[in-house]
């Protein structure tokens, strides 16, 4: 099998002041179509550096990263734009919703850079947030959504752009654990329909229910079966 996402000898290093932090050193690792891997470790160990390469948000010092035949390790900003809005799903802790749109124009958001009319992005918004079970709340704003329906809404708007790769960054941190539960099991849905699947926790009892666990520390990985 041919893998979705590799990356060769990654490297990436951050200056604070006088001091040099190498969020990741000297990384490889694969990850294949339709796999469910779990990126784990302390904070600052480089989990959120690691994802942002490869959604393409970040460029490494040095070393290849591929997804899906993309070369981005030295790929220009404009298009790293468009293979992020044709590749990747991106569903944070913090929701990331516009508070003043509700949660249809919120899901619509994304497909701006599309070629889709108007009248195509609402009904594709409207598809995922059925799709997410949020049919009866298309015209609510995230003010009037509890916690667990706006990660509803932002996962979602994941979805609106048909990606290869959804990376979730701490999904459940700001949910309750029935709501953090109903959550995973959302995504772990959609990781069964074929969509691979990132998910940043420090929640092992979340990291176990992955294919695989990468844990990351001091800017190394290690992997292990979940």
């Amino acid at each position: 099998m041919n893998s979705l996402i590799e990356l060769r000898n990654v490297t990436k290093t951050y200056h604070l002041g006088d001091e040099t932090l190498k969020a990741l050193d000297n990384v490889s690792f694969t990850v294949n179509p339709g796999e469910f891997i779990a990126i784990t470790g302390p904070s600052g160990s480089g989990k959120s550096t690691l994802a942002n390469i490869i959604g393409g948000l970040d460029h490494p010092d040095s070393g290849s990263v591929v997804v899906d035949g993309n070369e981005l390790a030295h790929t220009r900003d404009n298009k790293l734009s468009n293979y992020r809005n044709h590749n990747i799903g991106f569903v944070f802790q913090s929701f990331n919703l516009q508070g003043t749109n509700t949660a249809l124009e919120n899901v619509m958001l994304p497909l701006v850079f599309s070629h889709m009319k108007n009248k195509e992005r609402k009904i594709r918004a409207e598809e995922c947030l059925k799709a997410v079970g949020l049919a009866d709340r298309l015209m609510h704003k995230p003010s009037q959504l509890s916690g667990g329906q706006r990660q509803r809404v932002a996962i979602a708007r994941a979805l609106a752009v048909n990606p290869k790769i959804i990376i979730a960054d701490e999904p459940t941190g700001n949910l309750d654990s029935a709501r953090g539960g109903e959550i995973m099991k959302l995504l772990s849905g959609l990781n069964k329909q074929g969509i691979t699947l990132l998910v940043i926790t420090h929640d092992m009892n979340i990291a176990r229910t992955a294919h695989r666990i990468v844990d990351i520390r001091d800017g190394k990985i290690m992997e292990r079966r979940g």
